[in-house]
Formats: structure tokens, C-alpha cells, sequence
């Protein structure tokens, strides 16, 4: 669960900190629109904020424009499912408070279709 871990602070903090594209910040209603950009231009991060906390679904995208992961927030936590999709392998981290409460990991199916 550790690894879990390390990859979900990773995964979000690459995407803050790690750019030399600025962010872009719109104001939709109460909350913020966030976007936070790879070096290549492409979206690495996108989600609102609400009394400057995370609020709401951010979804994380690797430099191809791949979604990589998506989950919730909380008045800054995070809750519930979050997905994390790397290669042909899908985990599901059940948050609980700001805490890892469950790791499910599955294979993606391939359709195969037959004549």
C-alpha cells in the first residue's frame, strides 16, 4: 500500500511543481478550474479548488495525453475510488479520511471480436 502511496503523491506532485508551462485558473461559480500543464504543452492535471482547497474530481494525464488517474477531493482530502491506469493494469485506491482504506488491481479485458 506504501507503493500506492508514493505514486498518488507522485503523480500529483509531478504535475504541480514539475512544469514550465504556467497554470491557467478560471473562475466557474464559487470554485476555480485549475489546469496544470506537462513541459510539452500537453494537460497533466485538471481539477477545481473551493476556499483554496482541493474540491471535487481531478483527473491526471501523463505527457501523451493519456488519463492516468482520476479521483475526488474533500475540502482538500481525498475520498472515495480513486483509478490509476498504467499499462494494461487498472488499480482502484479506496480512500477513507485522507487514508488508503483499499488497493483493488485488475486487468483490462480486450474485446476480441470473431466473425
Amino acid at each position: 500500500m506504501k507503493k500506492i502511496f508514493y505514486i498518488v503523491a507522485l503523480t500529483f506532485s509531478f504535475g504541480v511543481y514539475a512544469q514550465d508551462v504556467a497554470p491557467k485558473f478560471e473562475k466557474e461559480g464559487n470554485k476555480v478550474k485549475a489546469t496544470y500543464f506537462h513541459t510539452n504543452g500537453e494537460i497533466a492535471q485538471q481539477g477545481y479548488f473551493l476556499n483554496e482547497k482541493l474540491e471535487g474530481e481531478w483527473t491526471m494525464f501523463n505527457e501523451k495525453g493519456d488519463k492516468i488517474a482520476m479521483g475526488n477531493y474533500f475540502k482538500g482530502a481525498k475520498t472515495g475510488t480513486w483509478m490509476f491506469w498504467e499499462g494494461d493494469t487498472v488499480k482502484e485506491v479506496d480512500f477513507n479520511d485522507n487514508r488508503i482504506a483499499a488497493v483493488t488491481e485488475s486487468k483490462r479485458r480486450k474485446s476480441i471480436v470473431k466473425n
